[in-house]
């Protein structure tokens, strides 16, 4: 009996109010139902006549609920209920522990991050049908197309020397075992390449998938592992219009979980200046952050269909004059006109 919460939303609980495996949950859906006892306070005549008309059932506990966090989707995996009655060891004061595993199939997106075994960490930018992909003479497509510019600045060399050395132990059926700093060394790569029969610099001719027509320069084509990496761009993905706002800086808050706002930082503030872009450097330095009264105003404005007025002095402006003060410094605002005594 949870107050507040419909038949619809208890519908995959069971007995226990504990999620059955296999339900498919959404954003907002009860995974664990929960309620916890609300602490007893003097009524109110009202309360106390309103308890004795509709009975005092609901009222004396509040959903405590375990939910799907918001984002987050998926079916329903695994459940692990740990209690002491069944001998399980348990932090002072839990009586029972329940885990919910969730899963979600998700196909590899633009965004996702990807990385070999040299540290060469990247985020796919782009994804192709096959027959889009450059191809070799045999007409084989390529799966991955990594940026030479990775390299040089890196120095890790390693992805190469991989590429290549998997490329001829592919073609001629063997496994390289590499230990690190006493693996093959570049003449043994090269002569593992010449055996398998390609030139000594790994490099081969490659056509434009798209066109047919040959690359102008040779390409270094092998086989290397890459392994997807715990961070996608659906879990990462956030935007915000509006939102909370700090109390002492009245600037917006940081991160997704707290709806926050897109950070923009020194160097941000330097690039605009050197671009020169003076109006979208304001607005972003006083109405959409911590200038309270310009914000308000302009937001009035833009409903009335106005122009957006001139900015006002910023939150963080008063802070820091605060800090000032506080260092038993007297600082005290004057307007143009104003001139001190």
């Amino acid at each position: 009996d949870i107050p507040n919460v419909g038949e619809v939303k208890l519908r995959n609980l069971d007995e226990e109010g504990i999620i059955r495996i296999g339900a498919e949950v959404r954003p907002g859906d009860i995974l664990v139902g929960k309620v916890t006892p609300k602490g007893e306070t003097q009524l109110t005549p009202e309360e106390r006549l309103l308890r004795s008309i509709f009975g005092e059932k609901a009222k004396d506990v509040k959903d405590t609920s375990l939910r799907v966090e918001g984002g987050k989707r998926g079916r329903v995996v695994g459940v692990k209920v740990f209690s002491r009655e069944k001998g399980d060891n348990l932090d002072s004061g839990i009586i029972k522990k329940v885990y919910i595993e969730v899963a979600q199939l998700r196909a590899i997106s633009v965004g996702d991050k990807m990385a070999g075994r040299h540290g060469n960490k990247g985020v796919i930018s782009r994804i192709l049908p096959e027959e889009d992909m450059p191809y070799g003479d045999d007409g084989e497509s390529i799966d991955i197309i990594l940026t030479p510019l990775g390299v040089p600045s890196r120095m890790n060399l390693g992805q190469v020397l991989e590429l290549h050395l998997g490329l001829a132990a592919k073609t001629l059926n063997y496994q390289a075992i590499v230990p690190p700093f006493s693996g093959a060394t570049g003449e043994e790569i090269e002569k593992e390449l010449e055996k398998a029969g390609f030139s000594n610099t790994g490099k081969i001719k490659l056509k434009d998938g798209r066109t047919g027509e040959e690359f102008k320069q040779d390409i270094a084509v092998g086989y290397m592992y890459i392994l997807k990496l715990h961070h996608m761009v659906e879990d990462k993905i956030h935007m915000r219009s509006i939102g909370p706002y700090s109390l002492i800086t009245q600037q917006p808050l940081g991160g997704k979980a707290q709806a926050g706002g897109q950070r923009f930082g020194e160097m941000e503030v330097w690039a605009l200046l050197g671009y020169g872009a003076a109006y979208t450097l304001r607005e972003v330095l006083t109405i959409k952050s911590d200038d309270i009264v310009g914000r308000s105003a302009a937001f009035d404005s833009i409903v009335k269909g106005q122009r957006i007025g001139h900015p006002h002095i910023p939150a963080s402006f008063n802070v820091l004059l605060k800090h000032l003060r506080g260092l038993s410094l007297d600082v005290e605002l004057k307007k143009n006109n104003e001139t001190s005594e």
